[in-house]
């Protein structure tokens, strides 16, 4: 067993490791953030997406230990001024959520992709999205929805 401390969401934790546990079952097992999920366990499908050091990583390819002294956002952590973040709202506007599974993973590729790049093409947006995998969408709904949370972030109305 090893301590490591986590900075999750802007929270500090303390966290007894085995060294061979990963970043994923950390979030969910000890720290109870079940919000990133596991698919594949093989970084191929991106539901466990999370942001640190503002990059997207998979946590099930991140070990534990690794995460220690890093900026961590899982989408527990993603908010806004009244509870919903303008991508969560987006994703709903545009029904860019079905089964949900890939929602989590995607709204976090959303933000880090929105962060570095406010005005995205369709394209980029794609790219962004790229490392997540949706089997309900067909992905226009959320290719849509990145596009529209980009306006609510510049403050500008977005076109219906």
């Amino acid at each position: 067993m090893k301590r490591i401390q986590l900075k999750v969401n802007g929270k500090v934790y303390e966290v007894d490791i085995e060294e061979d546990m990963r970043l994923l079952d950390v979030l969910r097992d000890k720290l109870h953030l079940t919000g990133t999920k596991e698919g594949c366990g093989e970084g191929e499908c991106g539901a466990c997406t999370i942001i640190m050091d503002e990059t997207t990583v998979n946590a099930c390819m991140v070990m534990a230990f690794q995460g220690e002294g890093k900026e961590i956002i899982t989408i527990e952590g993603v908010k806004g001024d009244h509870d919903l973040h303008p991508i969560q709202r987006a994703f709903l506007e545009e029904g860019a959520v079905q089964c949900g599974f890939c929602t989590p993973g995607m709204v976090l590729s959303a933000k880090a992709l929105l962060d570095q790049n406010p005005s995205p093409t369709r394209k980029e947006i794609r790219e962004g999205i790229s490392g997540n995998l949706c089997r309900c969408t067909g992905y226009n709904q959320i290719v849509n929805a990145i596009e529209k949370a980009s306006q609510y972030l510049r403050g500008e109305e977005t076109k219906e």
